[in-house]
């Protein structure tokens, strides 16, 4: 990553804001910071300021090259709450984060209203799960600051997404899809070089469905733009293995490891000391046969 203009517009970079992420040069990780009540994996962890700066800035010094906030929680089920609501949550620990790491700050959110306030602030990313479906003005408040955009595939909403989701050919409708957002995304005053994709993997998907997933990753590959995979715990892992939220961290590395060498360029993750582990050493790996 570095900060400085953004000139070169090889399609291997992601630009955000003041940074550039070259994606070719290896797997990046994106650190999780819920300050939310009802997460599925760390809900009520983070909800106080200071423990969410103390944390953000540990996952920093465990080798985070992301920071991604959500103050709304998109777990199975999970209601939504108002902007306003957002904004107190995030406010003060994105304006001391922004201050004091020199990295990407990911924010988790849907809404303009949101998005704004911490782009405003100086965060370079926003995560949003519905893809730009959700607030027609989202797309063109992240082009008036050059922020990047990560479009995720996700089935109807968080609050019914696991209800019975169907495919015919899962891969095809979400290239489909992800093709649709793109055009959407640059329509509106996005460049190709601010998307990165995310299939949403326990986003209105089977178990079946995610393994499936992860293992034709690489079909998303020639759509232009990079991949983000987000695993981390997730309720697939735990229905392979018969674990807990809080055992499924072998789990996750294993999902990670086939991630990587399917072509993820950047991996969402709880635990980011161990994931750094693996990541280094698989790319590592996969760079013995390039």
């Amino acid at each position: 990553m570095h900060n400085r203009p953004l000139k070169n517009r090889n399609a291997n970079n992601f630009f955000c804001g003041r940074y550039i992420i070259d994606l070719s040069k290896r797997t990046y990780i994106m650190g999780v910071l819920n300050i939310t009540p009802d997460s599925f994996s760390d809900g009520g962890s983070y909800l106080d300021q200071d423990k969410a700066i103390d944390r953000a800035l540990e996952m920093k010094d465990q080798g985070a090259d992301i920071i991604d906030i959500g103050a709304e929680s998109t777990r199975p089920g999970a209601e939504q709450i108002l902007a306003e609501q957002q904004i107190v949550r995030l406010g003060a620990v994105v304006k001391i984060l922004v201050k004091k790491l020199k990295i990407p700050i990911s924010i988790d959110t849907s809404n303009s209203i949101v998005a704004e306030y911490c782009l405003d602030m100086g965060a370079s990313i926003i995560n949003d799960v519905f893809a730009l479906r959700k607030d027609v003005k989202l797309a063109k408040i992240i082009a008036a600051y050059k922020a990047g955009i990560i479009l995720m595939h996700m089935n109807k909403t968080p609050k019914n997404m696991q209800e019975n989701p169907e495919y015919i050919d899962i891969i095809s409708e979400i290239k489909d899809f992800f093709k649709q957002a793109k055009l959407s995304a640059i329509n509106n005053g996005l460049k190709l070089q601010n998307i990165i994709f995310d299939p949403g993997i326990g986003f209105g998907k089977t178990t079946e469905h995610n393994l499936e997933i992860i293992n034709k990753l690489d079909c998303f590959k020639n759509l232009g733009c990079g991949i983000l995979i987000g695993t981390s715990r997730k309720s697939f892992i735990g229905n392979v293995l018969d674990l807990s939220v809080d055992e499924r961290e072998f789990g996750t590395a294993a999902s990670i490891v086939l991630s990587i060498a399917k072509g993820a360029n950047i991996v969402r993750v709880h635990n980011v000391k161990q994931m750094k582990q693996v990541s280094v050493l698989t790319d590592a790996i996969i760079k013995q046969g390039l």
